[in-house]
């Protein structure tokens, strides 16, 4: 890193903005190639290279120097892009082709669970079940439940977030999993023993 880019990163940390936009004139195709690599899209490759710049903008103050500026930026485009490619990864499967098995094809019967009012209820109790014991857990079980089995971040993801080892996470899952499932059986039973 040289002297200039130095000297423009200590002004963007004060909220420069002129001294941003010469900062990143550099980084900018760069950032947008590494983009449409990823997402094959030059339309996503756009927004997603803008959002990043952006992003960089507002944690530059968080840039302490212990790598390159380069490195630093092409990290939070990339992550930008792997965020985006989570949010859009939807399977697809096509209802009207057969299942194909080793020895042939099976058709598909496929019955509307919408269109079942038991279904639908019964898929709502579970979920308001389930909300509410993990609204009875602690702050830090709760957390690492939403993070984990609602929002779906990865071990690594939550280690940045929560600012702890993949290790410490792990077991706090397995923990906070575990006084989950311990509330659920236990309010399974005192309903099992009110309908007695």
């Amino acid at each position: 890193m040289n002297d200039i880019e130095s000297r423009l990163i200590k002004k963007c940390k004060k909220g420069n903005i002129n001294a941003f936009e010469e900062l990143i004139k550099k980084y900018e195709r760069t950032s947008y190639n590494i983009a449409l690599k990823m997402l094959k899209n030059p339309d996503d490759a756009m927004d997603i290279s803008q959002e990043s710049l952006i992003k960089v903008f507002r944690s530059i103050k968080n840039f302490k120097f212990q790598s390159s500026f380069s490195t630093w930026l092409y990290k939070i485009v990339v992550n930008t892009c792997l965020d985006h490619l989570r949010k859009r990864q939807v399977k697809v499967y096509s209802i009207d082709n057969p299942i194909q098995m080793e020895d042939g094809e099976i058709q598909r019967d496929i019955m509307n669970d919408l269109q079942v009012p038991e279904i639908v209820i019964e898929k709502k109790m579970t979920r308001e079940i389930v909300r509410k014991a993990v609204d009875r857990l602690n702050n830090d079980h709760r957390t690492i439940i939403i993070l984990r089995d609602i929002q779906e971040f990865s071990y690594q993801e939550i280690s940045d977030i929560l600012d702890c080892s993949i290790g410490t996470v792990k077991s706090r899952i397995n923990r906070a999993r575990s006084k989950l499932k311990d509330i659920l059986l236990r309010d399974m039973e005192q309903n099992d023993e009110i309908n007695v």
